[in-house]
């Protein structure tokens, strides 16, 4: 028995569904990704598995999901589609069953979307066999393909049928480390403009697993020479041919392409640093991670340039771009189906993306600049400057210097480690709070009372006072120039 065979029959969870099959007439074959990687020996932490049959793919999954004590649900009742939700004893994974689209499983497997995604398992014939080949259908040249390494559709419907599959091209490609064959590529080019009319939330996935992968940058290039990237993200449009000042060697668009290659490279840099590849693997909401929100936040963190740029006095600026380009995004994150975490972090990371780069221009960095800036940046402390070092790296003018860059990557390296610190004590708590003041003072309340807390919570935080009488007495004093006022 060879080793793709054994590792099959050896699979606790196609165990579980083959254990099954006899009670069932017709035609049941695993496909999908399963058997690809089984062929790639990529090793997976999570199996979610794929089954085409031949006929009643819902009542046949609906029974196997009674029999396994197990979640269903119907994805496409008129595809014949549904899954079943396993989860016992620490084993989860998800059974996906479909029909037959087609007359059989080689029409069935025609209507894949690429080649390597074209396998076919025989699990009828799983008891039976001696070697993989017994059980195998290969007609579409998959193993061809993954031995090369190569990413092809499968035919020239491929597209037409299903447009999101333009960006699967780039998500495997980045993901497997596989190339786009040219025929492919040319297909992608003519059909780039259907892929608006895929649900944002199937564009968004694919999107987050190649920010997720180690090849963002390049496929983000990849994407770009296509014109796909223009499709999902018109936005960055604007940012080409955007010029900067002398500290900049490159426009806005190849700015924020150097910026996501930087930071990558910074990732990978760090990798022996556990909190900070903690907080990078943190999920966020669903399969995306803080790893690829920060990647993304990375590419987008200039959007806003290119409509706040102004010369003044022969100098290029762009006041207030940060935030113009968080108002941007808003509206990327809100048509992609972003989750309310995923806007929320966008929103901190693009607006005080500039903040640690003024905390390094500081000749003294006092104890209240790094409260007021975690204090500001809160729980995205630490993406922000990992996105500075990210956008200093890139940026390399004229009138950069390599001693300040240093300096900078020292000032940020030292928040972020500030925030773990932080993070692993014990809970900050208040010395007062608004009621007290009120009865104290004779207070109504109001945004009175509002300053007063935040002045009172910066000084305990960095040690100025340390007990009730000690914020009394600065309230006193702070309510007194607010009256001299």
């Amino acid at each position: 028995m060879d080793a793709i065979l054994k590792e099959i029959k050896a699979n606790p969870y196609l165990k579980l569904i083959a254990r099954q099959l006899n009670k069932y007439p017709q035609e049941f074959y695993l496909v999908g990704g399963y058997p690809r990687d089984l062929f790639l020996k990529r090793k997976k932490e999570v199996f979610d598995f794929d089954f085409a049959l031949s006929a009643s793919a819902i009542k046949t999954g609906r029974e196997i999901a009674k029999s396994l004590k197990s979640g269903f649900v119907v994805l496409d009742e008129e595809h014949g589609s549904c899954r079943i939700v396993y989860n016992k004893g620490g084993q989860s994974c998800n059974f996906d069953f479909t029909d037959f689209r087609g007359q059989g499983i080689l029409e069935d497997l025609l209507h894949r979307d690429f080649t390597v995604n074209s396998l076919g398992l025989d699990l009828k014939a799983l008891g039976k066999a001696k070697k993989s080949e017994d059980i195998l259908i290969d007609r579409y040249g998959a193993l061809r393909d993954i031995k090369n390494r190569t990413i092809r559709v499968i035919s020239e419907l491929s597209f037409t049928e299903d447009p999101l599959r333009i960006l699967r091209a780039y998500s495997l490609s980045a993901v497997l480390d596989f190339r786009i064959e040219p025929k492919t590529k040319i297909l992608i080019k003519k059909h780039k403009d259907k892929i608006t009319s895929s649900a944002s939330e199937r564009v968004s996935e694919e999107l987050f697993k190649i920010l997720n992968s180690k090849k963002a940058f390049a496929t983000f290039k990849a994407m770009a020479d296509t014109g796909v990237l223009n499709e999902i993200i018109p936005e960055v449009k604007a940012m080409r041919k955007v010029s900067q000042g002398p500290y900049h060697h490159l426009d806005v668009y190849r700015h924020c392409f150097e910026a996501l290659k930087q930071i990558e490279r910074l990732f990978e840099e760090l990798k022996r640093y556990k909190d900070i590849q903690l907080f990078l693997n943190r999920i966020i909401s669903g399969t995306h991670t803080k790893r690829a929100l920060l990647k993304f936040s990375a590419f987008l963190h200039d959007i806003g340039k290119p409509v706040s740029k102004e010369h003044i006095k022969d100098k290029v600026c762009f006041h207030g771009h940060e935030r113009t380009g968080r108002n941007i995004v808003r509206g990327i994150a809100e048509r992609l189906r972003l989750s309310n975490d995923e806007r929320n972090a966008l929103d901190k990371i693009i607006f005080w993306h500039l903040r640690p780069g003024y905390l390094a221009d500081l000749k003294d960095l006092s104890r209240r600049a790094v409260y007021r800036y975690f204090r500001d940046t809160q729980n995205e402390a630490v993406s922000v400057v990992l996105l500075s070092i990210a956008d200093q790296r890139s940026t390399r003018g004229p009138l950069t210097r390599g001693a300040n860059r240093k300096h900078h990557e020292d000032v940020c390296l030292g928040l972020a480690k500030d925030f773990f610190r932080k993070s692993k004590k014990k809970k900050f708590i208040k010395l007062i709070n608004g009621n007290d003041l009120m009865a104290e003072f004779k207070l109504e309340s109001g945004p009175l009372i509002g300053k007063l807390l935040i002045a009172i919570e910066e000084s305990q935080a960095v040690g100025d006072i340390r007990d009730k009488a000690q914020a009394f007495v600065l309230a006193k004093k702070l309510i007194k120039k607010e009256r001299q006022k």
